[in-house]
């Protein structure tokens, strides 16, 4: 007999590829073609885009899981407290996407309890579909269009591949704490946004490191990641939550890992949040 949670997990992640489907048809008929951006509050940009797309998400949702919470980038939070919380960001890397670079993606995360459970990234430019699923017991795998996919495992930083978004997210104790690892690795890049990540699940990339994130920026990535077995948590090896820091470290391997948190502190594990 099928186990029943699994049966209960390969539908929500059936849903999830719906709602990535949906959202492409609302995008990509912006690209390159973008019309008037706006400046929110925070100086980040924001388009017709954005707004349809995670408009259209939260409708579906909302239609299908009327029990489920809703946390999205451009029109806040329904619902936090419950047991299934969707978390989207209908396109990841806005900057990437006014810019005519297929970089960007969207973005969509189903928390259980808090904990990420499964996630999409979505770049509908390249046609290309991550859907990971990290569900203990019962199934974890990442895919990449259909196909299942692997991290590298790559073990040293000095044989690593490391992406950030850009050197400018590192501020305060950030900038020392970055500037020591990537010194460290064998290659930086920069610019990928959450792209990269998905590179990482994939087995070409090996490490990325971002600060001054959102939840929505990175929940939806977290099953990716270990899916693929990966690693991914906030700088000091603490599990990402919506109450989470804005620092994240992805790597393809836990001795990896453990190396680039170690790099992060200098020997301070306190750096950035709670030790973990």
């Amino acid at each position: 007999m099928p186990d029943p949670r699994e049966l209960v997990v390969e539908m929500y992640l059936a849903f999830a590829s719906e709602l990535a489907e949906a959202a492409r048809g609302v995008i990509l008929p912006y690209f390159r073609n973008a019309g008037l951006v706006e400046a929110k509050g925070d100086g980040s940009p924001v388009t017709a885009a954005d707004r349809g797309a995670e408009a259209l998400l939260r409708e579906r949702i909302a239609d299908r899981f009327p029990q489920h919470g809703i946390v999205g980038e451009e029109f806040g939070a329904e619902q936090e407290g419950a047991e299934f919380v969707w978390v989207i960001d209908p396109i990841d890397g806005t900057g990437a996407f006014v810019s005519g670079l297929p970089t960007f993606g969207t973005l969509i995360g189903l928390l259980q309890e808090g904990r990420p459970l499964l996630g999409v990234l979505e770049q509908p430019v390249l046609g290309e579909r991550w859907l990971g699923v990290d569900a203990p017991g019962v199934i974890k795998r990442t895919t990449h269009n259909s196909q299942v996919i692997h991290s590298a495992q790559t073990a040293k930083l000095r044989e690593a591949t490391a992406f950030a978004t850009t050197p400018h997210m590192f501020e305060g104790d950030a900038e020392p704490a970055w500037n020591r690892l990537r010194t460290q690795c064998g290659r930086v890049r920069y610019g990928a946004d959450c792209y990269a990540y998905g590179l990482l699940a994939a087995g070409y990339v090996d490490l990325v490191c971002e600060a001054d994130l959102k939840a929505w920026d990175y929940l939806p990535l977290v099953p990716i990641v270990t899916g693929a077995g990966g690693v991914m948590t906030d700088w000091t090896g603490a599990a990402l939550t919506l109450a989470g820091g804005d620092r994240v470290l992805a790597a393809a391997s836990q001795p990896l890992a453990r190396a680039a948190r170690a790099a992060l502190s200098g020997g301070d594990l306190q750096i950035g949040g709670q030790a973990g």
